[in-house]
């Protein structure tokens, strides 16, 4: 559908602007050219002729190109922004012909041009472009918002991302964090010795994570498929296939839940495994990708997210799941043995339980409620309930747990690890009760997937795992207070 101005008096400007275009064509002026030679960016620019001195020319050309942000003078001092920064251009009668002072003069902000000019700083000590050409290489048909209000609308800002990066330094630099954040994490990975693979988004069984997927029709196999919920089952089974002893993916996966201001539909995870280690082992990895984005973003260890101070220096505090409720509650549950009156417990301290619970869902229930929010501080929760693990090894000292950990930085989980189980007896035998789970109505049970039970029988090694949710974990890098403020393009509900 062709995007036009809803607004009246946008309208008009649009109306407006194309007629202008209509009227460049007919000068023989086209005003979406194919390409623009173009040498250098604003940062470039400003590299490359820093030593220069108030009013002092070069003597040297440049060409650069950007979205007009401001136009001064009646034309004379033109803005120009590129994803690096400002280039100031002068356009004068003495340098420029007349056509092209003419198409100054049909300039609109917005406007997409190239400049050939002299390059210079100012008696005021700005570097500028003195124009010797001047090319329209795309026309803008509707007004940015105001400039000193920027795109102030939340809401718009998500559904429109190009207008609030255009008009938000804040937004772009918050992206362009994203981007660092990302490639350090993989630079990280690569230089501990681990390979960067790609395993399917389309799989035949929802598998990997306990979560409500996605489903999807393949017309030509005449199959529903579920979009990924997590890589892990395949991650694993290139560690039985030897292809290497350390792999990872940043992945995308998809998740048919809520929406908050933590939780989007679609979202970024990277996925890590490592062969003949335990949850020790990744414990470290998190804490060395954790620590290593803190310090290509900040240069430091010590962040500030929403009016708190965070102290990201390694090693990190480990508690169990259960000491951490005994703590805020005075509740043991590791002396209590049956589901019943572990419900009953649970009640009696004011956590509603639904009648099916059994032990380790209380437990987590309790959790989620009493204390996951006093997590600021970087916290490794240990040893979780059997029963809300069910790719997980058996704790080797407590046969009701797992060697499972939940890594939490202002009360929010950022990570999710294990020593993975590798028995196929088990691992069938967990699936099973997952199966008894989804037929008595949970949803997000997990389903038997024989074919990784297949694989595990040809032999994994003992393996560690670990998922970090890169989302949130650039929210606390950046300072956004929702998931929407770092995901270019969240999912949303329709107009």
């Amino acid at each position: 559908m062709r995007l036009v101005a809803t607004d009246n008096q946008d309208q008009q400007i649009r109306l407006a602007r194309l007629q202008k275009v209509a009227d460049l064509r007919k000068r023989g002026i086209e005003p979406y050219p194919y390409e623009f030679a173009k040498t250098h960016s604003s940062e470039q620019i400003h590299a490359e002729f820093n030593y220069l001195k108030a009013d002092q020319e070069s003597g040297k050309q440049a060409s650069v190109a950007g979205r007009v942000m401001s136009i001064r003078n009646d034309g004379m001092f033109v803005d120009l922004h590129d994803p690096k920064g400002k280039i100031q251009v002068f356009c004068h009668k003495k340098q420029l012909a007349e056509d092209k002072l003419e198409l100054i003069q049909s300039l609109d902000l917005g406007d997409i041009v190239g400049i050939v000019g002299n390059v210079r700083r100012t008696p005021r000590g700005e570097i500028t472009v003195d124009a010797t050409d001047v090319q329209l290489l795309s026309k803008c048909l509707l007004p940015l918002p105001e400039k000193y209000h920027g795109l102030a609308d939340r809401e718009l800002r998500y559904r429109q991302r190009y207008l609030d990066l255009i008009t938000n330094k804040d937004s772009r630099d918050v992206f362009t964090k994203r981007c660092l954040a990302t490639d350090t994490i993989r630079k990280a990975l690569v230089d501990d010795g681990f390979m960067e693979v790609e395993t399917p988004m389309l799989h035949p069984i929802a598998g990997g994570a306990i979560a409500k997927p996605f489903i999807t029709r393949h017309n030509a196999l005449d199959m529903d498929l579920y979009l990924r919920i997590a890589p892990e089952l395949y991650l694993k089974r290139l560690i039985v296939g030897g292809l290497s002893e350390r792999v990872f993916e940043i992945n995308r996966c998809f998740r048919n839940e809520g929406i908050s201001t933590r939780h989007n539909p679609e979202f970024t995870t990277i996925e890590i495994y490592q062969a003949y280690a335990d949850y020790n082992a990744v414990i470290k990895i998190t804490e060395n990708v954790v620590t290593s984005v803190a310090q290509a973003l900040h240069g430091q260890l010590s962040i500030e997210y929403d009016g708190k101070t965070l102290d990201l220096s390694a090693p990190w505090k480990r508690r169990s799941m259960t000491g951490l409720i005994q703590d805020q509650t005075g509740v043991d549950f590791l002396q209590i043995s049956g589901d019943e009156e572990a419900r009953s417990c649970a009640k009696n301290i004011g956590v509603i339980v639904d009648d099916s619970f059994g032990w380790g869902k209380v437990i987590e229930a309790v959790f989620e409620e009493k204390v996951e929010h006093l997590l600021i501080q970087p916290t490794h929760v240990t040893d979780l309930p059997r029963e809300i693990s069910p790719l997980s090894k058996i704790h080797r000292l407590d046969p009701r747990l797992t060697e499972r950990f939940e890594t939490y930085i202002n009360g929010w989980e950022i990570a999710n690890g294990f020593s993975e189980l590798n028995d196929p007896i088990d691992q069938h035998d967990r699936f099973a009760e997952q199966l008894k789970a989804r037929e008595a109505g949970d949803g997000e049970a997990h389903c038997m997937d024989e074919d990784f039970i297949t694989a595990l029988e040809y032999a994994m090694p003992p393996c560690a795992g670990l998922g970090i949710g890169v989302d949130r974990l650039v929210m606390i890098m950046t300072n956004s207070l929702s998931i929407r403020d770092v995901i270019a393009f969240p999912t949303l509900r329709p107009k």
